[in-house]
This record gives structure tokens, sequence and C-alpha cells, in this order.
């Protein structure tokens, strides 16, 4: 475990520039500004210098191997790796199991899981969403039976992103269907190479496999691979569900795209063009604000405070920000809008895998017509 600094005694200009030398001066040969997830076998390089660095789980404490980082230095850390275009790792066990093993998880299985993933030894898939249960979730019905000391898993995830590249996932499965659909639910931990998992690829817009389909046929885990007790499967869900919104919430992607558009004006030249700028700067306050928004979540999640439905704004908002960035930089574009790969082979210049990029982000992490339903009557007690 790295011995590091408490970064969060720098000051912010200190910390930006040390995260601004380290990503430039360590980031390995791999693919820049890529706007698809990069697969394992890419970015591997890069995840392993983060991890030997201690650099790999920014928010996690720093006595269990993160960089223990307060929200406004998580976001210097998010914007220098954005500005330099560094490629995102598979951050399913830092960012989502991670914190929830902290939260949840018994003395052993943090002393076992954790250090796996600091190191890259496991990289985890996420198995919530099934056909027929995305948006609502507690409505799975991938289903797990004890016997004696081990659980038996049969069903079907889908949407697990990378999780091809996975070689463990964690899954939510009903364990008891004698009560409410949220309470017979449980959050387990499965290896892909277990006997009856099985893999379907499922391509995207761009024609790139960055999603899966997993099936399990009769597999069986140890009894104790469940996190958080049978049954209470829906209360560490929503936990993660919510760690999860906030980083989808991000203003990683709009930040990324506000940068390329400025780049897109400057060679059409309309750069200094003041109906452009109007338009601009609009956005680059809606990128300040998703900024503050998001940090007030981080600040949560830092102090232990439960995440409620109200993160779901800062989803809704990154997700439709980053799409009205890609739709203006289609029209600044002009007719390199239509290109298939990227202008004078510069990935920053390549308005359309931006713009395909945008489209899905409003349906996963959930449905921006579900999350405001969720609002409506969560937050704001409007009747169903």
């Amino acid at each position: 475990m790295k011995d590091l600094p408490d970064f969060n005694t720098m000051s912010d200009a200190d910390f930006r520039a040390l995260a601004r030398e380290f990503v430039e001066t360590n980031y390995p040969d791999i693919p820049r500004y890529s706007l698809s997830r990069l697969h394992w076998d890419v970015v591997k390089p890069w995840y392993l210098i983060l991890s030997d660095h201690g650099w790999i789980c920014p928010t996690w404490p720093r006595e269990y191997g993160g960089m223990g980082l307060a929200a406004g230095k998580h976001l210097i850390l998010i914007e220098e790796f954005e500005r330099f275009g560094a490629a995102r790792v598979n951050d399913i066990g830092p960012v989502m199991l991670g914190p929830l093993l902290l939260k949840y998880g018994t003395d052993e299985q943090k002393a076992h899981y954790l250090p796996r993933i600091l190191s890259g030894q496991d990289v985890w898939a996420q198995g919530y969403s099934e056909p027929g249960a995305g948006s609502d979730l507690a409505a799975v019905r991938c289903e797990a039976v004890l016997d004696g000391e081990e659980w038996v898993i049969n069903g079907q995830k889908t949407w697990c992103t990378l999780g091809m590249d996975a070689n463990w996932i964690f899954i939510l499965a009903r364990t008891d269907k004698s009560v409410k659909k949220q309470a017979g639910i449980s959050f387990l931990l499965v290896p892909m190479d277990a006997p009856g998992v099985s893999i379907r690829n499922i391509e995207n817009l761009e024609l790139e496999a960055e999603f899966c389909e997993v099936f399990f046929d009769n597999v069986r885990v140890p009894a104790g691979n469940i996190v958080g007790g049978v049954n209470n499967g829906w209360t560490a869900a929503k936990a993660l569900l919510g760690h999860e919104r906030v980083f989808i919430g991000a203003p990683r992607l709009s930040a990324a795209a506000m940068a390329r558009l400025e780049k897109i004006a400057r060679r059409a030249g309309i750069w200094q063009d003041p109906v452009f700028r109007d338009r601009f700067v609009a956005l680059q306050c809606d990128l300040a604000d998703l900024g503050d928004l998001f940090e007030t979540y981080v600040d949560k999640l830092r102090g232990g405070q439960a995440i409620g439905a109200d993160v779901s704004m800062l989803k809704i908002f990154q997700s439709e920000l980053y799409q009205r960035i890609s739709e203006l930089m289609m029209e600044v574009a002009a007719e390199g809008s239509g290109l298939t790969n990227p202008p004078e082979g510069d990935r920053q210049l390549h308005a359309a895998a931006t713009y395909l990029s945008a489209r899905p982000t409003t349906i996963f992490g959930g449905s921006t017509e579900i999350m405001r339903n969720m609002l409506a009557k969560a937050v704001l007690e409007l009747p169903s």
C-alpha cells in the first residue's frame, strides 16, 4: 500500500500542477481522446501505472489504498486527465464496488477484494439490469437459491459495460419470492469463469462491442459471496446507485466535449463570431453549474451522508448538457459532421463520434423519463 501524502492539504493550484505533471509524465503509449470505452487489453498499462503510484482509487480512504481526495481535488484530477485525453480505465471496481464493500462488506471481504481491485488482479462488471428490469430495478428476476453452503444462480443480466473483459461480476438476485419485491433481493459476487456463466456481446451505434449480456445457468458460488446479508441487497443496491449516479453525473464528458467544440469552432473560423460565442458561453455557464452540483454530491459521499433520489438531478443535467454540446458541435462542423473518421486524423475534431456518444447518456444509468418521475414523486411529493 502506497504511503501517499494528504493531497487535500495542497492548494488547488499546486494539486492541479501535480495532476497535470503526473498524467503528462506517466501516460503510456495508448490512444488519447477516445470517445468509446477502450477494452482492458488496451487500458491495462494505464491502470497498472495508476495502481503502482496509488492513484487508481481517488476517493477511497488512504488507509485502504486510495488517495482520499476531497470533492474539489477529485474534480481537479478529472479535469486534468480529461484535458490530456487520458483513457478511462475499467473503473467498476474502483468507483462502484470498492465504496460499497467499504460500507457493507465484512472484514474478510474487504481484506480479500479491495487489494485485488487496487492491483488490477480483479476486473469487475456490474450485473444489475435485466430485460424488463432496467429503470425498475426492483423487478429483477435473476434468482439465487441457497443449496447447502452454495447459492445456485439462474437468470440473465444485460447492458453490462465491458463485461466481456471482467473476471468478476456483482449481481442483484432474487433470493425470496414471498416478500415485496424490494425486500427479497440479495447482492452477490460471482466469478465470470464459474461453470454455467456465458457472455454474448452487444454492439452499440458505432458497431463496437461495449456492452454484453451475461447468462447464469445453475451457477454455484459460496454462501459467503453475499454482501450486506441475505435479502438486504436493495439497501446496498440503492447505495451503489447513488454512487453510480454521482459519477455518471460528473462533468467529465461535458467538459471534454466543450474543449472539442472550441477546437472545431476555431478550425471552422467562427470562434470569434458573436452569435456562436453567445451560445458557447451559455453552455460554459451550464457546465460551471454542473461542476458545483457535482461537488455537492461528492462532498456528501465523502462525509458518509446518504444519497437520496434528488441525485437524479445531477445525472439528468449532465446527460442533457452533453447532448446539447454535441448538437452545437454538429452544427459548427457542417459538412464535416457526417464523416465516419476524424478530420486530419484528430479525434478532437470528430463531431459525429461525440454526437453518437452522447445519444445513449439519457438512457443508461436510469432513463431521463424515469428519473424525472422519481424526482416528482420522491422530492417534489407530487401524486403518482
